[in-house]
């Protein structure tokens, strides 16, 4: 039976509006609640080492929210052990390693498996994620890179999320956007003979959904900054809504 791709909303920039001033609001409780009531399938939350949006109670408030709609939280975090304690305590439905750099606007691209020093770190910190929390599933923010692939395979996941931030951005400037196409195509059979999912995300925007949507290749959509800004002219529910409808129309 053919089902709609997951539509994971990514929440953190409603919290870069709220720490920009150090208030109060915007709620990211309230963003949490009006994004699964409009059609998301998950929230997706990235607590950083630095804190510059998602704060640690946050983590928490979110969680509570996505156990009464009975949805998945997706909490993305680094290697590091500060956050990865508060990923034991939260007890997420899934977690999104992720790289980071305290000097990068937004994450820049995906981990690198090669790197012997990442590659160990990244299997360790999924080995005690694994011993802990047993149920929850790990996903890996990799590039769509074969060699980086079969390195990620070998470790103890469930899926792997594939950056598309350099697909979307070509997109976005109405560049030829074919080669990207053709290296998540190869991604994705790759983890599908290795039993592992395929997601996406990073600088998606409705446009550039369109096409990955028509080829069926990702499981699951993680989308956030397009949401956050467009909401300020269409309101957030309006456009969650307008996703889950784009995302039904383009069953698996």
């Amino acid at each position: 039976m053919s089902k709609k791709p997951r539509l994971g909303v990514n929440i953190d920039h409603v919290a870069t509006l709220r720490q920009a001033r150090g208030e109060t609001y915007p709620s990211i409780v309230d963003a949490a609640n009006i994004s699964l009531s409009n059609g998301a399938d998950q929230i997706t939350i990235h607590l950083r080492e630095d804190r510059r949006h998602i704060q640690d109670t946050d983590v928490e408030a979110v969680r509570l929210v996505t156990r009464k709609y009975g949805k998945p939280l997706n909490l993305e975090m680094g290697c590091n052990q500060e956050i990865i304690d508060i990923a034991l305590a939260t007890n997420p439905d899934w977690v999104c390693l992720v790289p980071e750099n305290r000097q990068e606007r937004t994450t820049e691209g995906g981990l690198n498996l090669i790197d012997d020093k990442v590659r160990k770190k990244v299997q360790k910190t999924c080995e005690a994620i694994k011993e802990k929390l047993p149920e929850t599933k790990i996903s890996l923010f990799l590039e769509a890179n074969i060699t980086v692939l079969e390195h990620a395979v070998k470790m103890p996941i469930e899926a792997v999320e594939i950056h598309t931030g350099d697909y979307a951005k070509a997109h976005l400037n109405g560049e030829d956007f074919s080669s990207y196409l053709s290296e998540f195509k190869s991604a994705e059979q790759f983890l599908k003979e290795n039993e592992t999912a395929c997601h996406a995300g990073h600088g998606l925007t409705f446009e550039s959904l369109s096409p990955l949507l028509d080829l069926k290749l990702f499981e699951e959509y993680n989308v956030g900054h397009w949401v956050i800004c467009q909401a300020i002219f269409d309101g957030l529910g309006s456009v969650v809504s307008k996703l889950n409808e784009q995302f039904e129309g383009s069953n698996l």
